[in-house]
């Protein structure tokens, strides 16, 4: 069977990132290197800064080092008080390299680093490309008002690159909507991404008047927020961690199948990136989704396999009301507790969140009951029932979502 061929635009990313890289390397093969001495400094800097790379949290990659100190490289103009003369392919050549060189261990671990080398090139490419034509031609003597202004500009430009790209790659490979995609890139890039620019723009001009004695006492800013950043992302990890071990209280209590509730979650946070839900949204519909059943605690005889869509709608209202209550007890946000809570109103008067846990709560009980062919059953049946069981455009979403997995759902268990 011959693997699937990757879509158009990241098939076109990957080949641009690849020219660029190639005619980069055989430039500075042919040609050598100037200033070698800075070259292997900064690339010193993007190699650690790589190697140091870890998930961070919604499971993007942090390389903030490395990514300051490839800008930085691309940004520079001077160095000690004296002219470099390196151009855009030693920019771009010393960059990848560096990058390649951090990302073996990664590589052995079987983590995957296309995308992130594709951005890395292009962005690095992108920012020397703007600077370094005008800068060698003299069009900026000196580190004046019109040079602060270059440099903003530039910095500027490549973050939003940088956003594009990454919004592009993750449509290519998900099939999410690009624009939900990109508004949540330049929201999770704006803290660490202004600090990344701004550390390379003054580490770029640190060095022009002091020389390379300036990278090292401007790395460990960066070190530290990367440390910062790895124990949010941990904590964020054991928070839901805890959730999940909470809402299996229903499993092992008996009173919902196994799995249930994680494919539940894994299903409405598909839903909601379809729909265009931000980050932030989709991290309270998921922790709603996992404890949805959590109010089936308080039912003295279980509900034959949890099945609580079929319940009359005032026993699903109490149900709803409990869990609300038992997740406030919990400490969980309060945005969470609410959605639990309203799971059971009327549709017209529910927030998207819970208009989605519910109508994916409800595909997965008539699926699972339905034999062969039950996520076509089960997906008619929510369509009947949009005149106001059902929200017409989750419903929608969830078709458009199982189409693109071969309208199925996850295996039990």
């Amino acid at each position: 069977m011959t693997a699937p061929r990757p879509p158009l635009l990241l098939g076109c990313v990957h080949t641009g990132a690849a020219l660029l890289a190639g005619l980069s390397l055989l430039d500075c093969l042919r040609d050598g290197l100037d200033e070698r001495g800075t070259a292997l400094a900064f690339g010193a800097l993007v190699v650690l800064g790589e190697l140091t790379r870890r998930p961070g949290a919604e499971g993007r990659e942090t390389a903030p080092l490395g990514a300051a100190a490839a800008l930085s490289y691309a940004l520079l103009g001077e160095a000690g008080g004296e002219a470099t003369h390196h151009g855009v392919t030693q920019v771009v050549g010393v960059v990848l390299a560096a990058s390649l060189l951090g990302s073996v261990p990664h590589i052995a671990q079987g983590r995957p680093v296309r995308d992130h080398l594709a951005r890395r090139v292009l962005t690095t490419g992108f920012a020397a490309v703007c600077l370094h034509p005008l800068y060698n031609q003299g069009a900026f003597q000196g580190r004046g008002t019109s040079y602060a202004l270059l440099l903003a500009a530039v910095l500027t430009l490549t973050f939003l690159c940088d956003a594009l790209l990454a919004a592009a790659l993750a449509h290519s490979r998900t099939g999410w909507p690009f624009g939900p995609l990109l508004r949540d890139e330049l929201r999770a890039t704006l803290g660490i991404g202004s600090a990344v620019c701004a550390t390379g723009a003054v580490m770029a001009l640190a060095v022009a008047v002091v020389g390379l004695w300036a990278l090292p006492v401007f790395s460990v800013p960066l070190l530290l927020t990367q440390m910062s950043f790895r124990r949010y992302a941990a904590v964020r990890t054991t928070y839901r961690q805890t959730i999940a071990s909470l809402a299996r209280a229903t499993e092992i209590a008996g009173y919902t199948p196994a799995g249930h509730a994680r494919r539940v979650a894994a299903l409405s946070r598909e839903v909601g990136r379809d729909l265009g839900l931000s980050e932030a949204e989709l991290t309270i519909l998921e922790y709603a989704a996992l404890m949805h059943d959590i109010g089936q605690l308080s039912l003295v005889d279980p509900v034959p396999a949890g099945a609580t869509a079929r319940l009359p709608a005032e026993e699903q209202r109490r149900i709803a009301l409990l869990g609300g209550a038992v997740v406030r007890q919990t400490g969980v946000s309060p945005q969470v507790a609410l959605v639990v809570e309203r799971l059971a109103d009327p549709c017209a008067e529910q927030p998207v969140a819970a208009r989605i846990v519910r109508a994916v709560n409800a595909y997965e009980e008539k699926a699972r009951d339905a034999g062969p062919g039950g996520a076509l059953k089960a997906l008619e049946e929510l369509r009947l029932g949009t005149a106001g069981e059902y929200a017409p455009e989750v419903v929608g979403s969830l078709a458009r979502v199982l189409s693109r997995d071969g309208l199925s759902m996850p295996v039990a268990g």
